[in-house]
C-alpha cells in the first residue's frame, strides 16, 4: 500500500482506496470493502463502478487538495461523489443531479459526509444553481448526453476559477454512434478547444470502461 500524489488516495497494485473520514468510521456507501492501514480506515474504490477511479489507475493526476471546492455534474446516487468527499475533507462537493430519485440517494450519502451539497438541477442550465454554487477548483462531469461538451463548457465558464481544472468523462456512443470511439473523443477535444479551453490530456478508460475517455482541461 502506498500513498498517491493526490492527498487521501492510496494504491495497492491494481486496487485504489480513499480514507474514510472520522465521522464515517465503519460506514459504507455501496457495500465497498473497508481495510485498515497504519491506523487509517480505507474504502476500496471500484474502477468498474467509478470512471474517476479507473482514470486514476491509468495515470490521471488531479491537482486538488483537502480544502478544494468541486462541482460534480451528473452525480447520480453518489458513488464517486463519496470518494471525492473523502479527498476534499475540508472542502466541499457540489453534487448536481437532475433525477429526484438519484438525489434521494445523494441525500443519504450527505447525511454523514457534510461536505457534500446535493443539488437537484439540470446541468444544461448552470445559472439555476448559482445561489448555491460558488467558484470551484475543479469541475468534474459524467453526463451521457450528445451535448456533453457544451454542458461542460458553460459550467466551466460559469464556475471554474482561472487556475482551476476540469475533468470530462466522454461516452463515445452518446456523441455519435456513427463515429469510431477515437473520432468521437477527438471531436469533443476540438469542441473544447474551439470554446477557448486548453486540453491538457486525453486517454481512454479501457479495460475498465468500453468506449469511454477522460479529458482534462485548463482555462
Amino acid at each position: 500500500m502506498r500513498a498517491m500524489k493526490i492527498p487521501g488516495v492510496f494504491r495497492d497494485k491494481n486496487k485504489i482506496f480513499t480514507e474514510n473520514p472520522g465521522c464515517c468510521g465503519g460506514n459504507r456507501v455501496y457495500n465497498e470493502k473497508l481495510v485498515k492501514h497504519k491506523g487509517r480506515e480505507l474504502r476500496s474504490w471500484n474502477p468498474y463502478r467509478s470512471k474517476l477511479a479507473a482514470a486514476m489507475l491509468k495515470g490521471l493526476e488531479l491537482d486538488i487538495c483537502e480544502d478544494s471546492r468541486v462541482l460534480y455534474l451528473g452525480a447520480a446516487t453518489g458513488t464517486t461523489v463519496s470518494h471525492i468527499s473523502d479527498i476534499v475533507k475540508d472542502g466541499v462537493v457540489y453534487a448536481v443531479e437532475n433525477s429526484p430519485l438519484a438525489v434521494n440517494g445523494l441525500l443519504k450519502v450527505s447525511e454523514k459526509r457534510e461536505n457534500i451539497v446535493p443539488v437537484l438541477g439540470d446541468a444544461n442550465h448552470p445559472d439555476r444553481y448559482f445561489s448555491i454554487v460558488s467558484g470551484v477548483d475543479l469541475v468534474y462531469q459524467d453526463i451521457s448526453q450528445r451535448n456533453q461538451s457544451e454542458i461542460f463548457v458553460i459550467n466551466v465558464e460559469r464556475y471554474l476559477k482561472d487556475e482551476g481544472a476540469g475533468v470530462l468523462m466522454v461516452k463515445a456512443r452518446s456523441i455519435d454512434v456513427s463515429l469510431k470511439p477515437r473520432e468521437a473523443f477527438d471531436l469533443v477535444c476540438s469542441e473544447l478547444e474551439s470554446s477557448g479551453l486548453k486540453v491538457e490530456s486525453m486517454f481512454d478508460l479501457q479495460p475498465f470502461e468500453k468506449d469511454h475517455a477522460v479529458v482534462v482541461i485548463s482555462k
